[in-house]
């Protein structure tokens, strides 16, 4: 990657947590060090530089590492592959902690945990996890997830992409799209149809012949993560690195299942920041002789972001628990992706509104995360596909095939 001069910010954060219904008595004393510690490491490794990565498009290949050394990458893989042998309500507040930060981030963290290692973990061979778990755990290795193609987004089934059994090997061919780390990724489990139509995982090296990764440009929204294509054009993939242990299309649904339920935690750190920034400008800004915190509309929009996040932590923590016991199913995950990522998103608009101009500045976070909820309501499962998945749940009929 290029040579890019990153300005520290002086602005200096001080984020506490928002909590109003004193929902830590839900938590462990375990799951408060674990947020507490990412938050640390988020105001001393991300918060400085964020908007300045973000303004420049710039994705810093340095953090990868310092993830790895705070435990952010696979936290609910167990310790023997290197990860956290953490529970589900710690991964979701590692993913809210680093969201607050930047949903960019948050993002390079869940695929790499959820896209990357868990399905290695889950469906891989114990060679492929003592080889790959580890490395990807400690920030020693990238990897990114291949589903998404050019033509099928919101219906994977239809993908093309496609390997042939040529004896030795397989011979991989297709394309995948909007693909997050690609560009810097060591490897990407890549999800592909072989002769008789069946998905099966495989795992694709860089440096594999054949394999290229172009990063997409001009992104409006992620701007401080990297986000690119896989191309594969007759690449010879070991028969040793296909997942053996699962295929068919409920593979990879399943690690999405696990991604957007960090979503629905990380989302709300994003709300978090901007509700705090709306909080502290509004006790500050001076109109008509009085701070605007005094105005009734003001208040009515602070008064609305609280019970918004305060609902939001309530379904995380359930759904959270629910996971933990083995009885989260897809539907609660999408209720909980949806009904986050678009209180999130409601909460920056308004915050952008109490900041008036300043809001669309990168003095204030709240452009910038505006920006990136608006690629967070449509990846992993879109807004609308969300609400039909619960839609089947309670009527038993498919509305979106």
């Amino acid at each position: 990657m290029e040579s890019v001069e990153i300005r520290k910010s002086l602005k200096q954060d001080t984020f506490e947590g928002v909590d109003f219904l004193d929902l830590d008595d839900l938590l462990t004393d375990e799951h408060k060090l674990i947020r507490t510690s990412i938050r640390d490491f988020v105001k001393k490794e991300i918060s400085p530089y964020i908007e300045d990565w973000s303004q420049k498009a710039y994705f810093p290949t340095e953090i990868v590492k310092k993830f790895g050394d705070v435990g952010a990458f696979g936290p609910q893989i167990p310790e023997q592959y290197g990860g956290g042998g953490m529970d589900y309500i710690s991964y979701g507040l590692i993913m809210q902690e680093i969201e607050r930060g930047d949903s960019g981030m948050r993002s390079t963290a869940s695929v790499q945990g959820s896209l990357v290692m868990y399905p290695i973990y889950k469906f891989g061979s114990e060679e492929q996890r003592n080889k790959y778990l580890p490395k990807l755990a400690s920030g020693e290795m990238l990897g990114c997830f291949g589903l998404t193609e050019p033509d099928h987004g919101s219906n994977p089934s239809g993908m093309v992409t496609n390997f042939k059994d040529m004896g030795d090997h397989y011979l991989l061919n297709g394309a995948k799209m909007w693909i997050s780390n690609s560009p810097q990724a060591d490897i990407a489990v890549v999800w592909a149809k072989d002769e008789s139509g069946r998905i099966h995982g495989l795992i694709v090296e860089r440096g594999m012949e054949g394999f290229t990764t172009p990063e997409t440009h001009g992104k409006w929204s992620l701007r401080a993560s990297c986000t690119g294509e896989l191309v594969f054009d007759n690449v010879k993939v070991p028969k040793e690195n296909l997942l053996p242990n699962k295929s068919g299309l409920g593979a990879p649904l399943m690690c999405l299942d696990s991604a957007r339920f960090g979503i629905a935690w990380g989302v709300i750190g994003a709300a978090m920041d901007c509700y705090e920034s709306a909080r502290k400008y509004a006790a500050e800004r001076i109109q008509f002789g009085k701070p605007i915190a005094g105005f009734q509309l003001t208040q009515k929009k602070l008064s609305e972001m609280l019970t918004e996040i305060t609902k939001a932590q309530l379904l995380a923590w359930k759904v959270g628990k629910m996971m933990n016991e083995g009885k989260a199913k897809t539907v609660h995950i999408s209720m909980a992706k949806r009904n986050n990522v678009e209180m999130a998103l409601n909460i920056a608009r308004e915050a952008r509104q109490i900041h008036g101009g300043m809001g669309i500045t990168g003095e204030y976070p709240i452009m910038r995360h505006m920006m990136n909820l608006e690629s967070v309501i449509t990846y992993e499962g879109t807004h609308d596909i969300h609400l039909l998945i619960l839609g089947q749940e309670i009527t038993g009929i498919p509305a979106f095939k």
